[in-house]
């Protein structure tokens, strides 16, 4: 099987500086314990699982004031999605020890939406239902940023009279966010437009535009609750026009998908750790030609970056929230 390792691809530098932080916190005998982070970390279940041994307890659940109330004593880290002002102000409030993994784009666009707000602005913010990135941006500025997902959720809302301002989530899809701002240009022709997919996901979903085409599937490692995961499967069927198939690890490979398949892509979203991936691709390049699938190995063990030795101490940079 040929195999197209797609690049760039997996981790990010929010999500490495979200681990390595986390890392840190549980390896300091000063951190007060018990340690919970207010959510998944990064959405890959590998890593909370990798992190669990390490002592470090997952909170999770869609509304992070009420996974708060479950934290009486000890530490809480925030994650790489970004929590509002209110929850930071209640955990500091209990006497939580508190350190902020918050991914440095998702930092600057709740300052986007701050700034606008102070300046009389309404925020139609477009992002995924559900997901924790909304939630912290949302609590920016509550009752002033409106969150959108569709164009029927655009022209269901209502905007009292006054400046706008549209921002996106960042890990979005850039050509159905370009789809939503020109909507909302039309209906909001003097609106600012804040267009916040970072850096890191353009250069993914684009990787993938452009280097699929010459692929017959295209297999995108990571959780199914990874947003710029399920992005990139999109990408892979909708731009690039090659079928795809979101796979957690290489177990979950189906001999149905590689039938009359020469060429594989393999790409991963960017909380996807690396050894998972690595194995996919070495699992493909050595099926045998005679169409037979032999089971995959054990799966890899997940090493997360940024390890470090218990005691070895947290740096007053790592920033406590």
């Amino acid at each position: 099987m040929k195999v197209v390792a797609i690049s760039p691809r997996g981790y990010c530098y929010g999500v490495v500086d979200a681990l390595t932080l986390a890392q840190r916190v549980a390896a300091d005998p000063r951190v007060p314990r018990p340690i919970h982070i207010l959510g998944m970390i990064v959405h890959n279940r590998h890593v909370v699982e990798d992190l669990r041994r390490q002592g470090v307890v997952t909170l999770d659940g869609a509304d992070r004031g009420a996974l708060l109330d479950r934290i009486d004593t000890g530490t809480v880290v925030f994650t790489a999605h970004g929590v509002s002002p209110e929850v930071k102000r209640r955990a500091e409030a209990r006497g939580l020890t508190c350190f902020d993994a918050t991914c440095p784009d998702v930092t600057r666009t709740h300052a986007v939406i701050e700034d606008r707000v102070q300046r009389g602005a309404h925020i139609v913010y477009i992002g995924r239902k559900g997901h924790p990135e909304p939630e912290g941006a949302m609590g920016v500025a509550p009752g002033s940023v409106h969150l959108v997902e569709t164009i029927a959720d655009l022209q269901e809302l209502e905007l009292p009279e006054g400046p706008v301002a549209v921002v996106t989530q960042t890990t979005l899809s850039q050509w159905d966010t370009e789809e939503l701002i020109a909507a909302c240009r039309e209906r909001y022709p003097q609106a600012e437009v804040f267009n916040e997919i970072c850096r890191a996901t353009q250069l993914r979903q684009q990787a993938v535009a452009e280097q699929a085409g010459v692929t017959d599937l295209v297999l995108v490692v990571g959780d199914e609750r990874s947003n710029n995961t399920n992005r990139l499967v999109q990408v892979a069927r909708e731009i690039a026009g090659r079928p795809a198939y979101r796979i957690d690890s290489v177990e979950d490979i189906r001999p149905e998908w590689l039938e009359n398949v020469g060429t594989v892509g393999v790409t991963s979203g960017s909380s996807t750790p690396t050894e998972l991936v690595q194995q996919v691709i070495a699992y493909l390049q050595g099926l045998p030609s005679d169409g037979s699938l032999p089971a995959p190995s054990a799966r890899a063990q997940v090493r997360l970056p940024g390890a470090v030795r218990r005691g070895s101490g947290v740096p007053p940079s790592a920033g406590s929230a």
